[in-house]
């Protein structure tokens, strides 16, 4: 049976340069203490990794491209694979600090993917332990994966099926999906005649899209006009060309602190608290470059299309479903509980505009533009000539599995994450959160951002500003009904995942693949 990507799916091989690599990649930290005989050999990794391929069909499956892009390609069966092309490893260089594995971790990033083969790889560094907060023996995985294949709900899903939920090699998901057909490559005839067809089509179903969204387009215009647009995105060191190297640094913190602070500002949800604090941190760093704009800096947050009902919505559904919307990050107000007020009241009412109507329609009409002028249209939107500024950063929070997860017997006691950058965005803040902590992974450029460690310094800062604020009372204000069911969804939430600590490893799994599944951005 033929797979061909879709548009979102596609827009990522088209967009990649040499300068901007479009691949993420998941970094994992394990302490093997708790494996049998207290050590994790390499050979354990790669017979534990090749015993899930079958638990998505991004492992096995490669890409096959046709001439000049003049339709979306397709996926097609490795017939070649081979799982020891895929993993490799290599110990960290002394001193074997956090700087040391910063500057490996990026430098692995920076690296392009085989595109002749599936399109993910596993390095894995040793030498871990002069960090500090580590267990002695500590090794790392950098899982690669081009977002061609998966968008960040859909990966996490795939590392949660390579994982375990105790050290005895119990699967976090009991029942991987059946095994499917992984396709294979057309005919030139066949690949060509379909080409035609869409592109024959295409002018009809554009229409058609258009004309269906047209009442959601007006009344989301009209409420824009309303309220008011965001003001301009400001111009400052992140809007500039991207160059090939990239910069990572992190850090964590506890995801009961930031209950903690989302108590002080009632309605705040998480990723409020996460935009308010690298707002507070982005203005430290600019304040100290003495490059601080009058105007709030911008940034883009994903919204995961999921779950919204039929196949499609699943987390194992390889690819691509997510929209986004742009937040102000109140970086123009400097208490730090009045910032993650104001993100609050933009973010209640963005969230029905942009995430309901406005931020899918791009995206639904772009599933009807031929493959060809698709390709050449994004390849000139995101070159370093005719990127538009149209924000200064990207944040994005993927829900994680809050339970401890395993790896060949080996505990995993610290997740992070890298995305792409683009021209005129040229800062990434990943967010993933896991058993009980939320860390902030920094992406960014070495000429944009050549101290990166000083920004982490800043992140640090501005939410041990927002733990140590008080509160003062707010003025009530007027609440919707959908609002008033809000609290009583998200007091059901934390029941439950305060629940699931002690349950069985049955319902374990269930937590685990429910928080993948869902795995929203703007998380309660």
């Amino acid at each position: 049976m033929l797979k061909q990507l879709s548009a979102q799916d596609a827009q990522f091989l088209y967009t990649q340069t040499a300068n901007n690599l479009t691949h993420i990649m998941g970094i994992y930290i394990y302490d093997p203490a708790t494996a049998p005989g207290g050590f994790v050999r390499f050979k354990d990794i790669i017979r534990h990794v090749e015993a899930r391929i079958d638990t998505s069909p991004l492992f096995k499956r490669r890409l096959h491209r046709l001439p000049f892009d003049f339709d979306h390609p397709y996926w097609v069966e490795d017939e070649h694979f081979d799982i020891e092309a895929h993993i490799s490893h290599a110990r960290l260089p002394e001193p074997g600090d956090w700087r040391q594995f910063c500057i490996a971790t990026a430098r692995h990033f920076s690296k392009p993917m085989d595109m002749n083969r599936p399109l993910w790889d596993i390095y894995v560094i040793e030498g871990l332990d002069r960090i500090a907060g580590i267990p002695r023996g500590s090794f790392a995985m950098l899982h690669r994966v081009h977002h061609a294949a998966v968008d960040g709900a859909s990966g996490a899903h795939a590392f949660i099926a390579m994982s375990d939920i105790d050290a005895n090699g119990t699967p976090a998901i009991a029942e991987p999906p059946p095994v499917e057909d992984l396709g294979k490559a057309p005919s030139g005839a066949e690949a060509t005649a379909r080409a035609w067809s869409a592109s024959l089509q295409s002018p009809v179903k554009f229409m058609n899209a258009l004309m269906k969204m047209s009442p959601a387009i007006m009344a989301s215009a009209r409420k824009s006009i309303e309220e008011g647009m965001i003001a301009g995105v400001p111009e400052t060191r992140f809007n500039v060309p991207v160059g090939p190297h990239k910069m990572f640094d992190g850090t964590t913190v506890a995801l009961a602190d930031v209950a903690e602070i989302r108590k002080k500002v009632p309605g705040a949800t998480v990723n409020d608290v996460v935009i308010a604090t690298v707002g507070g941190a982005l203005r430290k760093y600019l304040e100290k470059h003495k490059e601080l704009p009058k105007e709030s800096l911008v940034a883009v947050a994903p919204i995961n299309l999921r779950g919204k009902g039929g196949k499609d919505g699943k987390a194992d559904t390889p690819g691509n479903q997510v929209s986004a919307m742009s937040v102000p990050v109140r970086s123009d107000i400097a208490d730090p509980l009045k910032r993650l007020a104001a993100i609050r009241d933009y973010t209640v009412e963005a969230k029905e505009a942009k995430a309901g109507v406005s931020a899918r329609i791009m995206t639904d009409l772009s599933q009807h533009i031929p493959g060809a002028t698709m390709a050449a249209v994004a390849r000139i939107v995101t070159s370093e000539r005719f990127a538009v500024r149209g924000t200064n950063l990207f944040i994005s929070n993927v829900p994680g599995a809050q339970i401890p997860l395993y790896l060949a017997g080996a505990r995993l006691v610290r997740q992070f994450g890298m995305a792409p950058l683009a021209n005129n965005m040229g800062l990434f803040v990943a967010t993933p959160s896991y058993n009980g902590r939320i860390a902030f992974s920094l992406i960014s450029e070495r000429a944009i951002l050549p101290d990166i460690a000083f920004f982490r310094e800043c992140i640090e800062e501005s939410f041990a500003d927002l733990m140590a604020a008080t509160p003062s009372p707010e003025k009530p204000k007027a609440v919707t009904a959908k609002a008033k069911t809000a609290p009583k969804a998200r007091a059901r939430g934390a029941g439950a995942a305060a629940s699931g600590k002690g349950a069985a490893k049955g319902r374990a799994r269930k937590s685990v693949a429910k928080g993948h599944a869902t795995g929203k951005t703007n998380s309660k």
